[in-house]
C-alpha cells in the first residue's frame, strides 16, 4: 500500500487536479492548450536537453536495456495491429494507429515522476537512456508505416516516404531537445564549460516541466470521454499495460540486467499510452475515437498495474 499512496497517488493527483479544473470550468480549453504548449514545446525539451547533456554515454547506453524495452514495445505494436486487422476487421491505416497506441508508452510524463518517487533521482539514468531514442525511434517507425500504407497504389519511392518520416520527426520539439542534449554532451566531453548561470536557468525550466505537463495532461484527458469501441480499447490497454511490461520484465531477467536497469525498463514499459498516441491518430485522421478513449481508460487503469509492478520489482 505504501507504493500506492506515496509513489503513485501524488502523480495522479496532479493529473486529477487538471482534470477537475477543466471539469468544473475553472480553466478553458484554450488555457489548457497553452499550458500543454508551454510544457511540450519549451519546458519538457529543456528537461530532456538537461538530462541527455549529463548522461554518461559510455556506460549508460546498455544495448540489452534498450532491447528489453523496445522488443516489448514492438511486440505490442504487432499484436495491436494484427488483431485490429484480423479480429476487429479495421482498415490498415486504423490498425496502424491502434498498434501505435500499444507501442507508445507515456515514458516521460508518467514514467519519470513515478520512477523518481519510487527509487529516487539517481534511478532515472535508465529512464533517460530509453527516452533519448523513444520519440525519434517510435515516431519514425509510426510515420513510415503510415506513409507506406497510404502510398499503396501510388508511385512513391522508398526515399520519399523515408524523407517524409524523417522531416516529421525532426520538427518535433522533444526530439530537438534530445538532439541538442547529445550535442551539448559531446561538447562537454570535449572540454566545454558552460557558466553556472546557464545551467541554473536550465534547471529552473526543467523543474517546471513535469508539474505543468501532468496538470495539463489532466485537462487534455477531460476531453477524451470513452465512447464505444470497447474491444479496440481493451486491445490497446492489454498491449500497453500487460504485454509490454511483461515482455520487458522477462527479457530483463533473461539478459541479466542490473536492478536499477530492470526498474527503469519495466516501470517505463508499464506506463499507459501517452497523449502523443492520440495526436498521431489525429494527424492522419484515423482511429481517433479509439486512440483518445484508450489513452484515458489506460491512464486510469495504470494506477493498478503500476502498483502491481512496483510490488514485484526488486
Amino acid at each position: 500500500m505504501t507504493a500506492l499512496f506515496d509513489v503513485i497517488l501524488p502523480v495522479f493527483l496532479v493529473v486529477g487536479f487538471g482534470y477537475v479544473a477543466c471539469w468544473r470550468r475553472m480553466l478553458s480549453e484554450v488555457a489548457v492548450d497553452g499550458i500543454m504548449r508551454f510544457a511540450q514545446t519549451f519546458a519538457v525539451p529543456v528537461l530532456l536537453f538537461n538530462a541527455i547533456a549529463h548522461l554518461d554515454l559510455g556506460t549508460n547506453y546498455n544495448p540489452l536495456l534498450l532491447l528489453a524495452f523496445y522488443a516489448g514495445a514492438f511486440l505490442s505494436f504487432a499484436l495491436g495491429m494484427g488483431l485490429a486487422l484480423r479480429w476487429l476487421k479495421r482498415p490498415v491505416e486504423d490498425a496502424i494507429a491502434i498498434g501505435f497506441v500499444c507501442l507508445f508508452s507515456n515514458s516521460l510524463l508518467l514514467g519519470v515522476p513515478i520512477t523518481e518517487r519510487a527509487y529516487g533521482p539517481d534511478a532515472l539514468v535508465g529512464n533517460f537512456t530509453i527516452i533519448s531514442i523513444h520519440s525519434p525511434l517510435l515516431y519514425t517507425f509510426g510515420i513510415t508505416a503510415m506513409e507506406f500504407a497510404r502510398a499503396r497504389g501510388h508511385d512513391l519511392s522508398l526515399g520519399r516516404v523515408a524523407l517524409r518520416a524523417l522531416s516529421g520527426v525532426l520538427h518535433t520539439p522533444m526530439v530537438i531537445g534530445i538532439l541538442c542534449g547529445f550535442v551539448m554532451n559531446l561538447l562537454i566531453q570535449a572540454g566545454l564549460v558552460m557558466p553556472e548561470g546557464f545551467w541554473g536557468a536550465v534547471r529552473m525550466m526543467s523543474s517546471a516541466a513535469l508539474p505543468a505537463a501532468l496538470f495539463g495532461l489532466g485537462g487534455i484527458l477531460y476531453r477524451y470521454r470513452p465512447e464505444g469501441e470497447a474491444r479496440a480499447i481493451a486491445l490497446c490497454c492489454a498491449g500497453s499495460l500487460l504485454l509490454h511490461p511483461a515482455v520487458t520484465f522477462g527479457l530483463s531477467k533473461l539478459f541479466g540486467l542490473g536492478v536499477a536497469e530492470i526498474r527503469s525498463a519495466v516501470v517505463t514499459a508499464a506506463m499507459a499510452p501517452g497523449v502523443n498516441a492520440y495526436l498521431f491518430a489525429s494527424i492522419y485522421g484515423v482511429a481517433k475515437r479509439v486512440s483518445a478513449s484508450a489513452v484515458l481508460v489506460a491512464t486510469a487503469l495504470s494506477i493498478l498495474t503500476i502498483w502491481f509492478w512496483l510490488s514485484i520489482l526488486p
